[in-house]
């Protein structure tokens, strides 16, 4: 991450992201996230009193809403649009970090919170996740899906492309994601052509 004099809370949380996405939460302490920003410890926890929890939850919002407004755009063009720059965006992130980051919000789904009660870095995974699966159901709907067809297509989409980047960086190949996408693509066009 580039380093400014005064590191921004917006920084902080970009660079947490980016860290998550790499190494996962649990490996990931709030020190190394602040370090990898480039922002003093001190700082972090100022800007997220409430530690590591607080500031991985405000990581995957961050992705989230980046994501969100990237497919915003494209589905205005329609699903299969959105498909498109979907899988575009993690095929780049797959491919312009060498395999070595995928998702941070699928990092931090698929660790166990640390208590018996849903952590809120967890909360906000599950949060885009469904964020994701609402643009998509609404632009499957708009052109021609039934409503519950648009439901379960977006689920599969949001599903299918997430843990295809985790294929992606085992196997240090786009071809699942690329698969993926015409299979997907089929599924759309079936949709809203039917």
């Amino acid at each position: 991450m580039p380093k400014s004099s005064t590191p921004s809370r917006e920084r902080i949380v970009a660079g947490a992201a980016d860290m998550i996405s790499r190494r996962g939460l649990s490996a990931t302490s709030i020190r190394e996230m602040a370090r990898h920003a480039g922002a003093p410890l001190g700082s972090t926890y100022h800007y997220f009193p409430e530690g590591k929890q607080q500031l991985a939850a405000e990581a995957v919002r961050h992705t989230g809403d980046r994501v969100a407004r990237s497919l915003a755009t494209e589905l205005a063009t329609g699903p299969a649009a959105g498909l498109d720059a979907f899988v575009a965006l993690w095929r780049r992130i797959v491919v312009d970090t060498d395999f070595h980051a995928g998702c941070p919000v699928l990092a931090v789904a698929i660790e166990e919170p640390s208590a018996a009660e849903v952590s809120p870095a967890l909360a906000a995974a599950a949060a885009v996740f469904e964020q994701w699966e609402d643009l998509l159901a609404i632009s499957l709907r708009e052109h021609g899906a039934g409503t519950e067809q648009a439901a379960q297509i977006a689920t599969l989409i949001v599903a299918s492309v997430e843990g295809t980047v985790a294929m992606c960086r085992a196997r240090r190949s786009t071809e699942p994601l690329d698969r993926t996408a015409v299979q997907l693509q089929a599924l759309i066009a079936t949709a809203i052509d039917g």
